[in-house]
Parts: structure tokens; C-alpha cells; sequence
């Protein structure tokens, strides 16, 4: 499904960028550009972020 239409941003390209390490919406963002023209995807964008890491371990937070 695209979220980000002037970028054409999948919410499977959001879901591969968390699992290479983003985090937040403004990791995700600079990663692949997602909310920086017109900022109606945001808040889908932060949804899929949300639900993606909760579903994916962070071995970060156990070291």
C-alpha cells in the first residue's frame, strides 16, 4: 500500500527501514524522505513504525 504519495513510499519500504534500524518517524524520514512535502502520510507512517517494532526484538534496549 503506498502511504507517502509524493515519494511513492510503500508501507513495505517503512517496515524494511525499521527493521535496518529506524526507529522514530524522523529516522524514517531521513531515510527515505517520507512527510517532507506535503505531511498527510505522517501519522500512517508513525502507525506502521509503531506496530513494526513491536513486533520486531530490540536488541538494543537488553544491552
Amino acid at each position: 500500500m503506498y502511504v507517502c504519495l509524493c515519494h511513492a513510499i510503500t508501507d513495505t519500504q517503512i517496515k524494511q527501514a525499521v527493521s535496518q534500524g529506524d526507529t522514530s518517524l524522523k529516522d524514517v524520514r531521513k531515510r527515505l524522505g517520507v512527510g517532507d512535502q506535503c505531511g498527510k502520510c505522517t501519522k500512517m507512517a508513525a502507525i506502521i513504525i509503531e506496530q513494526q517494532l513491536e513486533l520486531e526484538p530490540n536488541y538494543y534496549e537488553v544491552a
